[in-house]
């Protein structure tokens, strides 16, 4: 067997905040793409976009047997940003304008595809809706930008690896 090729995750990744989509199991290519949509992978640090799956574990401790054995249990997906920010110039401060604490949308994530690539049917992406909680500005630093930390709460379930569809939203 031949070594599978990987993908490089520099320039790889979209992150965009989807206010509104009808079916999160089927986004469409226009709800995607529409105006109110904001694409936030460039306002992301490097180290910013942080996703954590958590996965319980159900113990399964049987009186017959000296080994505890295992089930899966529950889980938690969560999620953290860390986002430059700019209030001089609103053209380049929409992060922080449009992720308001309490504000309701939709995080949608693309993997493994050229950044500069258009969002096409058939990609595959993550869907999680969120429900945006503070915007906490961080310390600043020498030589650095100034960035907000946020945490988007999740309110529903995360779909992942879902196909694109043509059409309108």
């Amino acid at each position: 067997m031949s070594q599978p090729l990987g993908v490089n995750t520099n320039g790889t990744i979209m992150v965009l905040w989807v206010p509104a989509i009808a079916n999160l199991a089927a986004p469409t290519v226009a709800e995607l793409t529409a105006e109110s949509v904001l694409d936030l992978t460039c306002y992301l640090t490097s180290d910013g976009f942080t996703l954590e799956t958590t996965e319980n574990t159900v113990e399964d401790g049987r009186l017959c047997s000296k080994q505890v054995f295992e089930a899966r249990g529950d889980y938690t997906d969560s999620m953290e940003f860390t986002y430059v920010f700019n209030t001089a110039s609103p053209a380049n401060d929409e992060a922080r304008i449009t992720l308001v604490s309490g504000a309701l949308g939709n995080i949608v994530t693309r993997w493994a595809v050229d950044f500069e690539d258009a969002i096409a049917a058939a990609d595959l992406v993550d869907v999680a809706p969120v429900e945006m909680g503070i915007q906490r500005k961080q310390a600043p630093t020498r030589n650095g930008m100034h960035r907000i930390t946020q945490k988007p709460f999740i309110i529903g379930q995360v779909r992942r690896d879902v196909a694109v569809v043509a059409g309108g939203g």
